[in-house]
């Protein structure tokens, strides 16, 4: 018996099978071999298309032509779109960095990066204001606006096989310099943001590290929440039971989901810490791995309606500095698409003790030799021999974290 049904069955099971087939390796983080299969599949209705016609099933081929016609369509509207939205993330004019551009470290003969990443808190949680980017079209920022909780420095290697985070603590007792590279009285160095904006905060950490900070990037605390949101929040693991009197808050010992207001509520807790502001520096590097880890393993990337809703939640809520320009972002985040999250390490630059400073308060004193080193890690690109030389610099395990 002729079983007429098995090839236009097959016709409609093979498409739906290679959709399905492509959906599994994005999501699943191989990207890659996903693009190559869907160049591969185009490539295929096309030259079936042309075989048809050959043959004399115009019809079919039409149908065909047109099938690699809207996938290539499709893949073509999806590309445009993330990078009209990439294109939407505001860019603050930098022009103030030409001004004592000879103080600032020299640009070394390297294709590593280093990226100044930093949160923007309103103190005034009330009070509705601009952005940190809509304060500075003018190119003045307005002093005390907001204050930064969060500064890290992002070293991405020449070869692209890592990825390196050094938080910079908050209370760091160092000199201040403002947007235009000019010396100040020595305070805590969240003093940099608040009186200078991000630029002060770039100044400032350049000549701390004596490394040159290739670009910048800030998100407000509202991006922040929507971000979480976006991505569905993250589970972290909270060792032991602590309370938090300064924002109410308690956090139970084992598994908590963080999301919105208290993810923000979390990567703020420094009361009732051990080693406060470290410690609080350590749950900010947890729950970025914890983000990292669910947005590059767990489907995130590869997940368009996700990866949408992430590029839409920050990108009116996060700044650049204007030489930044979408290509550039784009080919830099090309180029890392093969970094999982174990291969974003985080550390924190070294305590030499804490000190009470008049008419500064407790304060953080570096450990100056120590993090000279680092640095130097840094500036030659070689943070990785670093790391394993000085293990107990890394962040401690997801669940060792306090």
């Amino acid at each position: 018996m002729r079983r007429s049904w098995l090839v236009p069955a097959a016709w409609v099971a093979a498409p739906l099978l290679y959709v399905v087939l492509v959906a599994w390796l994005m999501l699943h983080g191989f990207l890659d071999v996903a693009v190559i299969l869907v160049v591969v599949g185009v490539l295929a209705l096309l030259g079936l298309a042309a075989w048809r016609w050959r043959v004399g099933h115009r019809r079919w081929a039409a149908v065909l032509a047109a099938g690699a016609v809207a996938v290539v369509a499709v893949v073509g509207w999806y590309g445009y779109s993330l990078n009209e939205k990439i294109a939407a993330i505001p860019h603050i004019d930098t022009e103030v960095l030409g001004t004592n551009e000879d103080q600032r470290p020299a640009q070394e003969p390297t294709k590593a990066v280093n990226i100044l990443l930093m949160g923007a808190d309103n103190p005034q949680r009330l009070v509705k204001k601009p952005t940190v980017a809509a304060l500075l079209e003018d190119g003045e920022w307005d002093p005390g606006a907001y204050r930064s909780d969060t500064m890290m420095v992002l070293h991405i290697p020449a070869d692209r096989k890592a990825a390196y985070i050094v938080s910079v603590p908050r209370d760091s007792y160092v000199p201040i310099f403002d947007a235009e590279g000019n010396e100040h009285d020595r305070n805590k160095i969240n003093e940099s943001f608040s009186a200078y904006g991000p630029f002060g905060t770039l100044r400032t950490i350049e000549n701390l590290s004596g490394v040159r900070l290739n670009h910048l990037a800030v998100i407000d605390y509202a991006g922040f929440n929507d971000l979480t949101t976006a991505i569905g929040g993250v589970e972290v693991y909270i060792p032991e039971t602590v309370e938090d009197t300064q924002q109410d808050v308690t956090w139970e010992q084992g598994w908590t989901h963080l999301e919105g207001e208290r993810a923000l509520q979390y990567v703020r807790t420094r009361h009732g810490l051990l080693e406060g502001d470290f410690d609080r520096i350590d749950r900010q590097q947890n729950f970025l791995r914890a983000v990292l880890r669910k947005t590059l393993s767990d489907g995130t990337i590869g997940n368009p309606f996700k990866l949408t809703d992430v590029l839409s939640a920050i990108s009116t809520h996060l700044a650049v500095d204007g030489d930044w320009s979408t290509k550039d972002i784009r080919s830099l985040a090309i180029s890392l698409r093969g970094i999982d999250a174990s291969k974003v390490r985080f550390m924190t630059l070294p305590l030499l003790r804490y000190q009470d400073i008049p008419g500064v308060g407790s304060s953080n004193i570096i450990d100056t030799q120590a993090a000279k080193l680092l640095w130097k890690a840094v500036l030659d690109d070689k943070v990785g021999p670093y790391l394993k030389k000085h293990p107990d610099d890394e962040l401690p395990d997801a669940k060792e974290v306090s």
